[in-house]
């Protein structure tokens, strides 16, 4: 009601002036690192439709091949933690352009890789720059943004999905030709995305307008004493137990060739980038964020559920990973944007420590969802990923009077 008042009150010239500050009219800076986000994200989906090929030209088992998204995942988690400490002092055009190197050099190797261990070490690697990368980059997008942190979120949000979906239709397209193909493409990639970091995103644009101050390593712990934040880490945890059950699992059971899973995951992708920027927004003005984010998390869990009950039907599962797309971009959207006025911390130290609970969930999962499937059935994997997401709403219900503040947050300052 308050919205529509102040609506019908706003001048032409302040209309006409909001209209500069759009979500498309943006600083150069933040389309160049929008740009080498997309790329960043790319490395997250891009060994999905290889999975299998890798399983079969390396001899190894689900649970060994799924360690490449754990130690990805691990290593991202605990290195979230001095990526606020490593910005403060280089600045966020020297950290995102580090974390960009790493990645092509460790790509780069991964595609020479004869074991699979090797190649979960090199992964491990790729967690690292790709830290150094995502905690920076959403500081920088929303700092840099003209449009308020609501905006810069979205963008945020989008080249995540883009970069998701994009990855698997390369690793699927390239791997159909060998699966080292895929990390010698990310390796060029990342070059080009370097070379946009170096020219388009100039060294005092990349910094706030107050004098840098170095941020202490015990940082992001410290921020997790406030509940508001400690709450939507844990959820975020939980809920990427099913996301990456998702991303780590599922190829082994749609029984599809690599060119087919880059499809699959191409559709998940785009359903994640559009939903992100477009319904996300209007979820939350509908029902407020926690209340869009508990119905998100339950359509997740009952999307894992069908998943669980129909593994040994490849098309079900299929349909349901490409709808899961949706979900979840509705519910990053929902719960980064959440993230980012939860406590009263500087918002790199939010995103490194809510990052590094996130990612936690994102190692235990594609590990152990191998090892249920060798141990028990095929079927287990699901029904766990959405059993801990019904979990993430039960967190949410407990610890609703220490988030409810955020749904009295304005997004858009």
């Amino acid at each position: 009601m308050a919205l529509a008042n102040k609506t019908t009150t706003l001048a032409p010239e302040t209309v006409l002036e909001e209209s500069k500050h759009g979500l498309f009219h943006q600083p150069i800076a933040v389309w160049a690192v929008f740009f080498a986000s997309i790329t960043a994200f790319m490395g997250m989906g891009l060994v999905n439709p290889v999975l299998p090929t890798i399983a079969d030209n390396l001899e190894a088992s689900k649970s060994e091949v799924t360690l490449l998204f754990t130690s990805y995942n691990a290593v991202m988690a605990f290195a979230m933690l001095i990526t606020g400490a490593i910005s403060s002092r280089i600045g966020q055009k020297g950290t995102l352009m580090l974390g960009i190197a790493v990645i092509a050099l460790v790509a780069g190797f991964a595609a020479q890789a004869d074991s699979i261990w090797t190649l979960v070490a090199l992964r491990g690697g790729w967690g690292l720059g790709n830290a150094l990368f995502v905690a920076t980059a959403l500081a920088a997008i929303v700092s840099l943004s003209s449009g308020g942190t609501a905006k810069a979120i979205i963008l945020y949000e989008a080249a995540v999905g883009l970069g998701i979906s994009i990855g698997p239709l390369l690793g699927g397209t390239l791997g159909s030709i060998t699966w080292r193909a895929p990390f010698m493409g990310v390796a060029t990639i990342m070059v080009i995305a370097f070379l946009v970091l170096l020219f388009l995103m100039p060294k005092p644009v990349a910094t706030t307008t107050a004098p840098r101050q170095k941020i202490s390593l015990l940082a992001p712990f410290q921020a997790m004493k406030h509940r508001s934040l400690l709450t939507l880490g844990i959820v975020a945890a939980l809920y990427n137990v099913g996301f990456f059950t998702i991303m780590a699992y599922a190829p082994f059971v749609m029984k599809l060739p690599a060119q087919g899973l880059g499809f699959v995951f191409l559709g998940w992708g785009m359903l994640l980038a559009i939903t992100s920027v477009l319904t996300a927004p209007k979820l939350k003005q509908w029902l407020g964020t926690i209340k869009a984010m508990v119905l998100m998390l339950l359509l997740f869990a009952v999307l894992l559920l069908l998943m669980g009950i129909f593994t040994e039907t490849p098309a079900v599962v299929i349909v349901c990973v490409i709808l899961a797309g949706a979900v979840l971009g509705n519910n990053n959207t929902l719960i980064t944007t959440a993230v980012m006025d939860a406590a009263p911390v500087e918002r790199s130290t939010a995103s490194a420590a809510y990052s590094f609970l996130r990612f936690l969930g994102a190692a235990i999962a594609p590990f152990m969802a191998g090892k249920l499937a060798e141990i028990f059935n095929a079927n287990l994997p699901f029904y766990v990923g959405s059993g801990f997401v019904l979990l993430s709403v039960v967190i949410i219900g407990v610890n609703l009077k220490h988030i409810r503040h955020i749904d009295t947050i304005d997004s858009g300052h």
